[in-house]
């Protein structure tokens, strides 16, 4: 709980925030960005295929470590299992929220009118069970609030000794994998192209490899909801089978 502790009192990046390490990348790729949405427009047949960019074997093969991910999954014997999950969507919620935040001005309401992934339309659940329909940035931002106010609330996310998590802490975990799981997607559908500009496609494969081990390791995710990306799941895989095989010749 110290590291959580630790990590909740340091700044965090607010959904929309550059982050500083992708700032001046940004500023270079603005004029860029207006390009390629104007592009989108009068290219909706090729859209598909577009977003499928994620899928040739260059991208595919992008990674910023090489590390075996088992280790960094596996609950240890000391750790209890809700602290485990605390600190492991605490630390994926900071990625994912760097990474939208890198290729978030390319994210507004005339390129992203709905928020879409994988050829579905995600719509926003409020606090009374109602779905809203919203744009791509909307949704966004609804999620990295929500899940920003959720994890600093002590009695949800405790981080004082003696502090129980609650009875349905696992729940809240399930539905925050979910969350952001379409952010994920939508970066990779919507956004992806943006992001190799970047150069951060490898730092987005790999959160995403991490994310998906883990998730599928404690049941975070239903196999329905994760569907969408499935194809490029085995082709993350496969390529870090090929690398481990080519380090043991």
């Amino acid at each position: 709980m110290v590291e959580r502790a630790l990590a909740k009192s340091a700044p965090t990046a607010t959904p929309h925030q550059p982050a500083p390490s992708t700032a001046h990348c940004k500023m270079v790729f603005r004029a860029m960005g207006r390009v390629l949405r104007r592009g989108r427009k009068n290219e909706k047949k090729s859209a598909p295929e577009e977003r499928r960019l994620y899928l040739e074997p260059d991208y595919v093969r992008a990674c910023i470590t090489e590390s075996e991910l088992r280790p960094l999954i596996t609950l240890p014997p000391s750790i209890e299992l809700n602290e485990w999950l605390a600190t492991h969507v605490t630390t994926f919620f900071g990625h994912v929220n760097l990474q939208y935040s890198a290729i978030s001005e390319f994210c507004t309401a005339e390129t992203c009118p709905l928020m879409t992934a994988c050829n579905v339309q995600y719509f926003w659940q409020d606090e009374r069970g109602k779905k809203v329909k919203c744009t791509g940035p909307q949704y966004v931002d609804y999620v990295m609030s929500c899940i920003q106010t959720t994890i600093t609330d002590e009695s949800v996310f405790p981080t004082k000794y003696g502090r129980d998590f609650p009875n349905s802490f696992e729940a809240v975990v399930r539905k925050f994998f979910r969350l952001l799981y379409h952010v994920i997607a939508h970066i990779y559908w919507c956004h992806f192209r943006e992001t190799v500009c970047l150069d951060l496609h490898g730092h987005l494969n790999s959160v995403f490899s991490h994310f998906v081990c883990f998730a599928r390791e404690f049941n975070l995710l239903e196999p329905k909801e994760a569907a969408g990306l499935d194809d490029l799941v085995e082709a993350l895989c496969n390529a870090r089978i090929a690398r481990n095989h080519g380090k043991e010749r």
